[in-house]
């Protein structure tokens, strides 16, 4: 059966398989948006939205959504990736991978593993080392702060075309509508010789 370290590692991998990592999210999807979209694969069981640490200022969103089972969790990531999926009328295509073990904030440690943080002094050898992997993870932080402000902008651009070719639709149904309450579009009908159904 093994320790309950080893028990809880395994059920934690367990759990991991049957949770997906749904990513690009609007800002405005909520945890209720995301269990009823995904209520549709199968039972819901977990959901927890990430918050984006690089920038706090409406960029899309991440979430881990756990499943009853791995087939249903196996079954969102295919049709995702197949299909757009869109939440909350944003025009922006939500995108689904599996989840990795590293996305948890609550992983437990693996069994017999241990990992040790210590500061490096400027003499030490892998000094250099240790600041060129900062630097890097700060330009990293920046490239990806910008793509994204980049992909919100080109985004809100599209709903808003979305948004006004919707109004415009509306006008002519409205139109439409009310040629028919006032007569006129039987009265135009009639002089056409045109048969008007109410279908």
């Amino acid at each position: 059966m093994g320790t309950p370290a080893e028990k809880e590692y395994m059920e934690f991998q367990e759990r991991v398989k049957r949770t997906v990592y749904v990513y690009d999210l609007s800002p405005q999807v909520t945890k209720p948006v995301l269990r009823t979209a995904f209520g549709q694969f199968g039972n819901v069981t977990n959901i927890h939205i990430i918050p984006n640490i690089t920038d706090l200022k409406n960029i899309p969103q991440s979430a881990l959504v756990e499943m009853e089972t791995a087939k249903q969790a196996e079954k969102i990531v295919a049709e995702l990736n197949d299909y757009a999926f869109m939440m909350s009328g944003m025009p922006r295509p939500v995108r689904a991978s599996a989840a990795q073990a590293e996305m948890f904030v609550d992983h437990p440690a693996k069994p017999g593993r241990r990992i040790q943080c210590q500061w490096v002094d400027p003499n030490d050898p892998d000094f250099e080392q240790a600041k060129k992997l900062k630097d890097l993870a700060k330009t990293h932080r920046e490239e990806a702060s910008f793509l994204l402000k980049a992909q919100l902008e080109e985004q809100e651009n599209l709903a808003k075309q979305q948004r006004e070719a919707l109004r415009a639709n509306y006008k002519k149904y409205e139109l439409m509508d009310n040629l028919f309450i006032d007569g006129s579009l039987r009265s135009i009908a009639g002089r056409m010789k045109l048969r008007l159904t109410d279908d």
